[in-house]
């Protein structure tokens, strides 16, 4: 289901060096849902820690999928299927998995941490600003160094209340957003049924994940969703995974006035890599994209967020980043701007949100 379209491409020795110079953050992937060890290189998917390392890649954030569908689509889904209930049985996650959304976002947690142990300190955790600017100090010097942040792809892998946000919380969850493919407790979803607005619980989410050092994300959010996170929102708000009605005109993407609210708040939007997001199955559409962002909001304010790994085809893997580094740049853009787009923006997010 995570497929690479493309064989890989020539990329000059120039620009194999300067994507060597990059500080490289992804803000998106989902290879947690599918059970590989991710210490091992893998000939699937998009990601693993050698791929990561051979991509240069300095942050990864990996999120959590909870619940999912049948029949996957972008315009309407309820939440009466549940595939990864399926993929929980068949894989032999704990029965604990088996019906608690929770349960499940812990246990994919506890995958992570126990990669991280078993990798003699090539994959890091990150869950502070502190833990954040030691992993940067470190790989100036030991490049083959790879941090991990959490996600949560729908807030219905909190809970039915906020009761246990503080189990997340101590996982090392440090971005969630509202809703995935469907409709929850929290918020309406732009592939949901009634894609209505922010309730009341998530309202009180998004409040305390502020407080506590969390990332609010509005990738799939419904339309009245991102309005009433962007006015509630006191910190920078991202969009960690999606495209731009501009270059790719679909309601899974973002219009232009949602990405420039996203920048007013001090966000950024993290371009996927996948054709829904893009329009096209190349490195130059994610560049396409990227350049729009920049062109209507200024560089400050678009980067990177594959969704490797999230039941999506993309045009290379995490260790061919060399080839987006080289689209970008035929694309127009400047080393300055390569820099803040592949993980400057992002960075500079991260600091302004998590906990010290």
């Amino acid at each position: 289901m995570n497929t690479v379209t493309s064989p890989p491409r020539t990329v000059s020795a120039d620009v194999k060096a300067l994507h060597q110079r990059l500080t490289i953050v992804d803000l998106h992937a989902d290879p947690l849902l599918w059970g590989r060890d991710l210490l091992q290189r893998a000939r699937r998917g998009h990601i693993d820690v050698p791929r990561l390392l051979d991509g240069n890649v300095a942050l990864q954030m990996f999120t959590i999928v909870t619940k999912s569908p049948r029949h996957l689509n972008i315009d309407r889904n309820d939440d009466s299927t549940d595939n990864v209930r399926l993929l929980a049985v068949a894989g032999r996650w704990p029965p604990r998995t088996w019906g608690d959304l929770t349960e499940r976002a812990l246990y994919q947690a506890g995958r992570l941490a126990d990669m991280a142990r078993r990798s003699d300190g090539q994959l890091v955790l990150v869950r502070t600003k502190a833990e954040l600017d030691a992993l940067l100090t470190r790989r100036a010097t030991e490049p083959r160094v790879v941090g991990a942040l959490l996600g949560i792809e729908g807030a219905h892998g909190v809970g039915a209340s906020l009761d246990r946000l503080d189990e997340l919380d101590r996982a090392g969850v440090r971005m969630i957003s509202m809703a995935h493919f469907f409709d929850n407790a929290y918020g309406g979803s732009a592939s949901g049924v009634r894609k209505g607005g922010l309730t009341d619980l998530g309202r009180r989410l998004a409040q305390e994940m502020e407080r506590r050092g969390m990332l609010i994300d509005v990738s799939h959010c419904s339309a009245a969703v991102v309005d009433d996170l962007l006015a509630v929102a006191t910190k920078p708000v991202v969009a960690s995974h999606t495209g731009v009605r501009g270059t790719c005109d679909n309601n899974r993407n973002l219009t232009d006035d949602q990405v420039r609210r996203i920048a007013k708040t001090g966000g950024v939007v993290g371009i996927g890599f996948w054709s829904t997001a893009v329009c096209g199955q190349q490195p130059a559409d994610i560049a396409r994209a990227v350049k729009y962002v920049r062109d209507l909001v200024g560089i400050d304010h678009v980067a990177f967020g594959s969704d490797f790994d999230g039941a999506v085809d993309t045009p290379f893997d995490s260790a061919r980043l060399a080839e987006l580094t080289e689209a970008l740049l035929q694309a127009g853009l400047t080393e300055s701007d390569l820099k803040k787009v592949a993980g400057e923006n992002a960075l500079r997010v991260l600091r302004a949100t998590l906990p010290n």
